[in-house]
């Protein structure tokens, strides 16, 4: 594939609060400084819509999905602005609702520049964590997906994921030849100075493409803490911008001739026996 011009784009990343409408504004007005520098492709965190008082409060903004037509605020809020700046835009996640009223799928919404839908992406991996007093498990609100996702852009197939996905490669391999992989997250403070930029250079370099990493970067009203450093790395694992914490943008540009060069010179996926 050839590309005449620089691709840009751009990860947003947000201190999301308890209120949906906050969010959104939030939200709109980081993609529209991302789309006004240039990015033609841009992503929003996970939760970017609600980091609420308890973990419940997401189920409570659950919305049903319709593939014809945005089924609620969030998803509307997603199509129009898609369409506003005619981008490509990753929706962070968005929470769907399930057959059990007590649980959502935490779902990654993919709208192309007229406003429509084109992928959509449930979260295979759900977190769980302990550690003293710190603990999580998002399976009690959330419903795990099963299928992987991606979907075609001007450059080329970008595979979608979400957060904890990260640490399991096997998904990205499943996902198969990709130019781009799009990665919401709101990895806790502590996971994070550990693991967040490793992992994402390590599944930027096996797949031999560009990684963009869109995170919760913060301290949020609900006491929790992000770690944030939202990211764009190239097929070498160099990281080519980052936003380390509070609302931002990281942004730079798809060079397809950089990714070609480096499978030529280092053919590590055609040397795959397994």
């Amino acid at each position: 594939m050839t590309q005449s011009a620089p691709f840009i784009v751009a990860a947003c990343q947000t201190v999301s609060g308890t209120r949906v409408e906050d969010n959104l504004a939030a939200a709109g007005r980081l993609v529209a400084q991302a789309a006004e520098s240039g990015a033609k492709l841009v992503a929003l965190p996970e939760y970017f819509c609600l980091m609420g008082a308890a973990d419940d409060d997401k189920v409570g903004i659950r919305e049903p999905f319709d593939a014809a037509r945005p089924a609620g605020p969030i998803q509307q809020f997603l199509s129009d602005t898609a369409a506003r700046h005619g981008i490509w835009l990753v929706g962070g996640t968005v929470p769907l609702a399930t057959d059990d009223p007590a649980r959502v799928l935490n779902t990654t919404l993919v709208y192309g520049p007229a406003g429509e839908l084109v992928a959509r992406y449930d979260k295979i991996h759900l977190f769980g964590f302990r550690k003293g007093e710190e603990s999580y498990d998002e399976s009690r609100t959330i419903v795990a997906g099963d299928v992987p996702a991606s979907f075609d852009a001007p450059f080329g197939r970008v595979g979608l994921s979400i957060c904890y996905d990260l640490r399991f490669p096997e998904l990205f391999r499943a996902l198969g030849d990709l130019r781009l992989i799009v990665l919401p997250a709101a990895f806790t403070y502590t996971t994070g100075s550990a693991h967040w930029e490793v992992l994402l250079r390590a599944r930027a370099i096996e797949n031999q493409c560009y990684v963009l990493a869109a995170a919760q970067g913060g301290k949020h009203e609900n006491g929790r803490r992000t770690w944030g450093h939202s990211m764009l790395i190239d097929p070498w694992g160099n990281v080519q911008a980052v936003h380390a914490e509070g609302e931002g943008i990281a942004a730079g540009a798809i060079d397809l001739k950089m990714l070609d060069s480096t499978r030529t010179n280092l053919p590590a996926l055609k040397h795959r026996r397994m």
